[in-house]
C-alpha cells in the first residue's frame, strides 16, 4: 500500500537531490568527487524506485476507467516512465563506466553538463506532472491502496 505522503516525500527527496547535484555539476572540480558520485547514484536509484512504485500502484484503476481521457493520461504516464528509464540508461552508459562503479567518467564537460541539465529537468517535469495531474486524478478515481495526504 502506498499513500500520498510517501509519494510527496519521494518527490521532495528526488527534487532536492536534483538541485544539489545540478549545483555541484556546474563546478567542474566537484564532478569527480566521491561524494558527488555517491549522491548521483543515490539520485538515479531513487528515480528508478519511484517510477517503479508509481507504475506498479497507480495506473490500474485509470486504465479501466470509463473516461477515455483518464485512460489516455495513464498511458501517457506509462510511456513517459519508459522514456525516462531509457534516457537514464543511455546517460548512465555514457557517463558512468562499468569498469569503475560509483564514479563518473567526464571527458567532455560541456556535453556532460548539458545532458545532465536535460535529464534533471526531465525528471523534475515528471514530478511536477505527477503532483499536478496524476495524483489528483488517482485520488478522484479512487486509486487502490491510496489514502489522502490527511490520513
Amino acid at each position: 500500500m502506498i499513500n500520498y505522503n510517501e509519494l510527496h516525500n519521494e518527490n521532495h527527496s528526488i527534487t532536492e537531490l536534483s538541485n544539489v547535484l545540478l549545483y555541484l555539476f556546474r563546478e567542474r572540480t566537484m564532478c569527480d568527487t566521491a561524494a558527488c558520485c555517491e549522491l548521483f547514484h543515490r539520485f538515479t536509484e531513487k528515480v528508478r524506485e519511484h517510477i517503479d512504485l508509481v507504475d506498479e500502484n497507480l495506473y490500474s484503476n485509470l486504465l479501466i476507467h470509463d473516461d477515455r481521457e483518464t485512460q489516455k493520461l495513464a498511458r501517457n504516464f506509462m510511456s513517459g516512465s519508459r522514456e525516462i528509464k531509457k534516457i537514464m540508461a543511455a546517460y548512465m552508459k555514457q557517463w558512468c563506466p562499468r569498469k569503475r562503479p560509483g564514479s563518473l567518467d567526464i571527458k567532455e564537460y560541456d556535453r556532460f553538463l548539458r545532458e545532465s541539465e536535460e535529464m534533471f529537468n526531465l525528471v523534475l517535469e515528471r514530478i511536477q506532472d505527477e503532483t499536478e495531474k496524476l495524483y489528483p486524478l488517482v485520488r478522484e478515481v479512487g486509486g487502490i491502496g491510496m489514502v489522502s495526504s490527511h490520513a
